[in-house]
């Protein structure tokens, strides 16, 4: 689909100097982009390729100056990274505005489904299942019997609801995300085996959450799993079974939540961080990357970090202490050297 310049100049308020007749139909880098193409500039070092940059048409700020001529038509505005950002969400949303049945799929009779839905081919919708409005459901992805899914949900290629788990309104999920599965749940018996505890709650998913790539949520033993509104997760998570993870915490990739930890609101938790199960986080607290955390933290919008963890300012301190140790090594050796000097002359 092409765009002018005057109808982007129009969508963003923005001044035109050049060709408001000059057209575009892909996004692109400035150093990398062609005839064709939509640009923009936000960082002065990338300044230099706005006089040598093919893009058709580049957005700058109002107050970019020009050093050379420039090829491409103009499009002035008042932060050029922010209109960008919108541009980008506009067309993200007509490259996946898709809606209809795809064949071969499988929809139970009993599956209520809403208006403007996609669910794509080799999709399972189970017995039962709701799905609200314009939510889509691409190829390969099976949501289990009596799972609920609000309006404006989208789960990508791949993706796995188990049964009664329930998802809010716009929620994304990415492909491979693996929702309700069973927790982590074994007996152990008198001749050393393991006797599985059947897992019988489920998941609940608030609304505004996004959920990466082949991140696991476990269902819970009884009651739910639950992640409130505004979550962010990250790729390749392990959310274990009956944990609670407060509105608008995020998670970075690799990270580990053990069962029935409660985090609050507003955690940040860094890359291939670990939890024990059953403590209590607080909000606002902060998880610097491979913490290891193995107890509740009491006092809120702390920053954690190190295996085991500490406050931030004590692992720093512990960290250069860490790193001093050779020098300390060379100077308890030359102590020690001159004690046995100093013995051989008594």
């Amino acid at each position: 689909m092409q765009f002018t310049a005057q109808q982007i100049g129009a969508l963003l308020k923005g001044s035109i100097e050049g060709d408001e007749s000059a057209a575009v139909d892909r996004l692109s880098k400035i150093e990398e982009a062609e005839a064709g193409s939509l640009s923009f500039l936000a960082n002065p070092k990338y300044e230099q390729y706005l006089y040598t940059t093919n893009a058709s048409i580049v957005i700058v700020n109002n107050d970019q100056q020009l050093a050379e001529p420039v090829k491409a038509t103009l499009i002035r505005v008042e932060n050029a990274y922010t209109a960008m950002s919108v541009l980008l969400e506009i067309y993200n949303q007509i490259k996946l505005n898709k809606t209809g049945i795809e064949q071969p799929s499988f929809i139970h009779p009993s599956a209520q489904i809403g208006e403007n839905v996609y669910i794509g081919a080799f999709a399972y919708i189970g017995p039962n299942v709701k799905i609200g409005n314009n939510s889509k459901i691409y190829p390969n992805s099976w949501i289990a019997d009596n799972v609920s899914i609000g309006n404006d949900v989208t789960l990508f290629s791949s993706v796995k609801v188990y049964f009664e788990c329930q998802i809010g309104n716009n929620v994304i999920i990415h492909s491979g995300a693996i929702i309700g599965s069973d927790g982590f749940g074994f007996a152990p018996t008198e001749d050393g085996s393991y006797k599985k505890i059947s897992q019988i709650g489920n998941v609940v998913i608030e609304d505004n959450v996004e959920i990466g790539s082949n991140t696991t949520i476990d269902r819970a033993t009884m009651g739910s799993t639950i992640i409130r509104k505004g979550v962010k997760l990250d790729n390749l998570i392990q959310i274990a079974h009956n944990v609670e993870i407060g509105e608008n915490t995020v998670i970075a990739a690799q990270a580990g939540i053990s069962g029935s930890t409660k985090i609050g609101e507003n955690v940040v938790i860094g890359g291939q961080a670990g939890v024990v199960g059953h403590i209590h986080i607080p909000n606002r607290t902060q998880l610097q990357a491979q913490t290891g955390l193995s107890r509740t933290i009491k006092e809120e919008g702390q920053k954690w970090a190190g295996s085991p963890a500490a406050t931030y300012q004590v692992h720093m301190r512990s960290v250069v202490a860490l790193l001093r140790l050779p020098e300390l090594e060379k100077k308890v050796a030359e102590l020690e050297r001159l004690i046995k000097e100093l013995n051989k002359g008594e």
